[in-house]
């Protein structure tokens, strides 16, 4: 196989070592940093399952991952949706998300982490756009939030529970 040849089908290491040899992205430091990066997770992060688990204990339901297909063929997977009241919620990373608090400017493979970073930022922007196109509330919320902060962001887009409202309703009658 040769080193600026296509990445090949195989095994997830041979196409690793493909896109390396292409200059399609950088080679770990090393060992340990490389298993550091595959353990970073896309959904399911520990400030998302905190969150989840508040918003579950104060009788909310919602569906966690769930893909929002939009009009425009625009597909989105917040962390947290609400689908009868339209509420999207991000749990963004610090880093992942470049935090203007915590977010960091890369100091090594910068050719490739800068864009990177940037792309994931106009994706954001774009996802936001999308939704609220839709008719969708997004709430966008950093992992460093602490989680009352996190949990009355997130109660404000969304609204009472049905308990809640049944609760009003009888108070009232």
């Amino acid at each position: 196989m040769s080193d600026s040849g296509p990445v090949p089908a195989g095994d997830s290491n041979d196409r690793r070592h493909g896109a390396w040899a292409a200059g399609l992205y950088p080679r770990p430091a090393n060992e340990g940093r490389s298993r550091n990066m595959k353990a970073n997770r896309r959904s399911d992060t520990k400030p998302e399952i905190t969150l989840r688990k508040a918003l579950h204990a104060l009788g909310y339901r919602y569906r966690k991952d769930f893909r929002l297909d939009l009009p425009g063929g625009v597909r989105v997977r917040p962390d947290i949706v609400f689908t009868a009241r339209r509420v999207a919620v991000f749990v963004d990373g610090c880093f992942w998300h470049v935090c203007p608090e915590h977010g960091r400017e890369p100091t090594s493979n910068e050719w490739y982490w800068t864009p990177k970073l940037r792309r994931n930022v106009e994706r954001d922007r774009a996802a936001d756009a999308a939704l609220e196109a839709a008719g969708w509330r997004v709430v966008r919320l950093w992992e460093h939030v602490p989680l009352p902060a996190a949990v009355e962001a997130v109660l404000e887009a969304v609204g009472p529970t049905s308990t809640e409202r049944e609760d009003d309703v009888t108070a009232r009658g």
